[in-house]
């Protein structure tokens, strides 16, 4: 907690407001991961996934949350994002995040279809732990759409301390093999500023050169 210590007031000031929420879309230019992934025989979207969520988990300020009354730094947390079912209605699936590739990608596909196929709303915070319930990043995605910005639904404002990440359609490829996609990022002002929401970009960006360098 050293490092949450050094924004201590920030966070004091922040919480006073009646939403302390900094909320950012922008163009997001990284590796195109698709040859890659082809080359692998590995689904774009879950390749994705693990790369963001890997880059969220290398930065403190996305790792802490409000725990009765205090600021703590979660060590790890659940792998989760949203999915269509039968009736093209929401759903959630989650599994348990893991380092390695070729089992996030298995246990990510495993995840989307049981939660494809449950007419019922699956995977909520209901029935976790307190701890377990900030062990979470909220992610979705809206492949079909150009994503200008994005306002997520809130309970509580005040209280909402897990980031928020959403992004639409991938770009078409680029000369320079790169690739473009519209990207949000939601999380606590009082954890996160626009560079902290900047510096997780360019670990996005680190995350997909790495993997198909």
């Amino acid at each position: 907690m050293h490092n949450f210590e050094k924004r201590r007031d920030r966070y004091n000031g922040y919480t006073q407001f009646a939403n302390p929420l900094i909320n950012l879309s922008f163009t997001l230019t990284v590796p195109d991961l698709r040859p890659y992934c082809k080359a692998q025989q590995l689904p774009p979207f879950h390749v994705f996934l693990y790369c963001v969520l890997r880059a969220i988990a290398s930065i403190d300020n996305f790792m802490y949350r409000e725990l009765d009354g205090e600021v703590i730094r979660i060590k790890d947390f659940m792998a989760s994002y949203t999915v269509l079912n039968s009736d093209n209605n929401l759903n959630f699936a989650r599994f348990d995040m893991t380092d390695d590739l070729a089992l996030f990608v298995e246990r990510s596909l495993a995840a989307k279809k049981v939660a494809e196929a449950s007419a019922d709303l699956i995977n909520t915070s209901a029935g976790l732990s307190p701890l377990d319930h900030k062990r979470n990043v909220y992610i979705t995605c809206m492949p079909w759409l150009e994503l200008t910005a994005i306002e997520h639904p809130i309970y509580l404002h005040k209280t909402a301390d897990i980031p928020a990440l959403a992004w639409g359609k991938f770009g078409p490829p680029q000369d320079d093999g790169m690739m473009r996609l519209p990207l949000s990022v939601q999380a606590h002002h009082g954890f996160a500023d626009g560079y902290h929401i900047h510096l997780l970009g360019e670990a996005i960006k680190a995350q997909i050169a790495q993997l198909v360098a």
